[in-house]
């Protein structure tokens, strides 16, 4: 070979060793800028499609929320039995009687208090309300009761006890002038009205409707 063919195939040999190292050092994204954003843009939209296809398929595969229902009502009461109707119906003009004084006479110790009656006032309707407790002590004590209302029976002949043990202890003052028992003689009527709206809350609901 002469010199011109060793020159030329040198010069080829090292416009090849050129060509590779500029391809090599500088290698190109083929898709370009657009391109690029495009991909990525593409690739964000499957991410979410895929995240809420997960989703759906996990809301599906859960057991539906039970909706709230309402509370159930309240039972109703039975029904009373003839006998017990029998024993409330002897009981009620009692009953009346017996709220009519506690009422008049705890009117009465208010409105001595207030100055708006005098001692002679309030003593009448102290003794006429234990006249009225013991009249009731000895109706309801001749009343029988069904043995499914002795105790409500028992607790009202011991209200009864309470309420004159109140009317008792007022009628003290008269005696020694001292008005403190008329305090003395409030926790035993409030106890005695505390048993006989319990009572009252089981035999006529309609006068003690529930709170």
């Amino acid at each position: 070979m002469g010199r011109k063919g060793a020159i030329f195939l040198e010069g080829l040999r090292g416009a090849g060793n050129g060509l590779s190292v500029k391809i090599l050092s500088h290698p190109r994204w083929p898709l370009g800028i657009k391109g690029s954003v495009l991909a990525v843009a593409v690739l964000a939209v499957l991410g979410v499609l895929a995240f809420a296809g997960t989703r759906e398929l996990t809301t599906m595969g859960r057991a539906p929320t039970p909706v709230l229902s309402k509370p159930a009502p309240t039972p109703q009461m039975p029904a009373f039995t003839r006998a017990e109707e029998a024993y409330i119906q002897a009981l009620w003009p009692i009953h009346g009687e017996v709220e009519r004084s506690t009422v008049r006479m705890s009117l009465g110790k208010i409105f001595y208090k207030t100055n708006d009656i005098g001692k002679a006032e309030l003593k009448a309707r102290v003794d006429d309300a234990l006249a009225t407790y013991r009249r009731a002590e000895t109706r309801i004590s001749a009343l029988r009761a069904p043995p499914s209302l002795e105790r409500a029976h028992n607790d009202y002949l011991a209200a009864i006890g309470l309420f004159q043990k109140s009317a008792l202890e007022v009628l003290k003052m008269f005696d020694d002038g001292n008005d403190n028992h008329l305090l003395a003689a409030y926790p035993l009527s409030q106890d005695g009205s505390n048993k006989i709206r319990a009572i009252g809350a089981q035999f006529w609901r309609d006068e003690f409707p529930a709170n």
